[in-house]
């Protein structure tokens, strides 16, 4: 039966991250970008004023947490194991070109979450213990009179949570602290079953209030390792950069892994890699910035902005940088193993070593925390209320499992499920444009100019 599964799921997969949906993502970040005239660029000090400035700051309307909080929890889902491991397997099998391509996808990212964002919290609503909703389920039930597709979504959220933001997160803490310390896997599991306890027992206002916290110190510690490295290796940045765009266009693959690498590998696993690090277009982070208190929609769609610049531009690019610096992305080693060596290399001794492990810990720790409200937000749409602490208590002991066993189906599977939830929710996106113009146009056109 496992063998079943497992070829069913690799047929399935190579589908839901083939070629034709990344064209589809990509697709509709160039469509976003076009009609809402380059949101991204032309906005994009609106944005990073609209986060950095208000850190502390309250908005008026109706929700759960600040904006901050709610940008917060979504870094604290997207910013995970992919911006380690990730963005080292792209590197690995297309060659320095995938980073290019990552940017690629990062750049038109930002418009797609944007318009994700603004429709989402158009379309939110309180559930039954008055926690704001929202996100793809509720625009096709409410704006597009197709509840059944808004169920499709919920399930796959629900499911996919249990695998992508769970199992494989607890997993890649366990084995990354036996492989650097020794500790064993059922340690780990029982501690991190515990810290997550103390956070997502107490619903979006706990885990809001420590992603607000969490998230900018991981960010920034890895920021620094990162940027430490680049500045002793500044001599070869100029031929890392060469790299990149060389390997773009000619195609380039480290000689350790498959030699010969066309462009399309490097476009393919860039792109990839890169909406898998950033999410935009799978439609898990409008879930949570639906619970953010805000005036206007497309006030928040700042931050999805914000957060795909963050996660994308600054946090793969520095591991992907780091890599290609540090002369290891021809080592032959791959994934989390690959970004670790280039650490290390560039930080001779503990520290390095302490970079990659800490940031991998945190950032997977967190996307356990954010994900958590995603797979519960999708559980309440379909049974209500009533099932959040059941949800929330199956969620710890699917981390204590993720963390003690084998999760190579798990992990496809999970991979596939979180694939899936990309069609219900373009579908919502694209067939929404016409609001969300609206929505843009009324936001900017306001005497205060915002």
């Amino acid at each position: 039966m496992t063998d079943l599964i497992t070829r069913w799921n690799a047929a399935l997969n190579s589908l839901v991250w083939g070629p034709p949906m990344l064209v589809l993502l990509v697709g509709t970040g160039v469509v976003l970008t076009v009609v809402t005239g380059a949101v991204q660029f032309r906005h994009l000090g609106t944005a990073l004023r609209e986060v950095l400035g208000k850190l502390r700051q309250r908005s008026s309307g109706a929700g759960s947490v600040t904006p901050f909080q709610a940008v917060a929890t979504a870094l604290a889902s997207t910013v995970g194991v992919g911006n380690i491991a990730g963005v080292a397997t792209a590197i690995f099998i297309g060659g320095p070109g995938a980073l290019f391509w990552l940017w690629v996808s990062g750049i038109f990212g930002m418009a797609t979450k944007f318009a994700e964002i603004v429709i989402a919290l158009h379309y939110r609503e309180p559930d039954a213990a008055g926690v704001m909703r929202g996100g793809a389920m509720y625009t096709l039930k409410k704006g597009l009179r197709m509840p059944w597709l808004g169920s499709v979504f919920a399930l796959l959220t629900a499911l996919a949570a249990f695998g992508i933001g769970n199992m494989v997160q607890a997993n890649s803490v366990a084995e990354s602290l036996r492989a650097s310390f020794g500790v064993s896997s059922w340690i780990v599991g029982l501690v991190l079953v515990a810290v997550t306890a103390i956070v997502i027992l107490g619903g979006i206002k706990r885990i809001a209030d420590v992603t607000q916290y969490l998230v900018p110190f991981m960010a920034l510690f890895y920021l620094a390792g990162g940027l430490l490295i680049l500045v002793l290796h500044i001599g070869a940045l100029p031929h890392a950069l060469g790299l990149v765009f060389e390997g773009a266009f000619t195609g380039s693959a480290a000689t350790g892994g498959f030699a010969g690498s066309t462009i399309m590998l490097a476009m393919r696993y860039g792109i990839a890699r890169g909406l898998f690090s950033n999410e935009a277009g799978l439609g898990s982070a409008p879930m949570v910035h639906a619970a953010a208190q805000t005036d206007h929609p497309v006030r928040q769609g700042m931050y999805g902005i914000f957060e795909v610049f963050v996660d994308t531009i600054l946090i793969c690019t520095i591991t992907g940088l780091v890599i290609l610096v540090t002369g290891v992305w021809e080592s032959g080693a791959t994934g989390a193993a690959l970004s670790a060596r280039a650490f290390e290399t560039g930080l001779p001794g503990v520290w390095g070593d302490l970079i990659v492990t800490a940031g991998l810990v945190l950032f997977a720790y967190s996307t356990i925390i954010g994900w958590s409200y995603y797979g519960e937000t999708g559980a309440v749409y379909l049974f209500g209320a009533k099932v959040v602490v059941p949800y929330r208590l199956a969620w710890l002991v699917f981390i204590y499992l993720g963390a003690t066993g084998s999760l190579h189906l798990v992990w496809d599977v999970a991979d596939t499920l979180n694939g899936l939830m990309a069609i219900p929710n373009l579908i919502s996106v694209l067939l929404s444009i016409p609001l969300l113009l609206r929505l843009q146009r009324e936001f900017f056109a306001r005497p205060s100019g915002r």
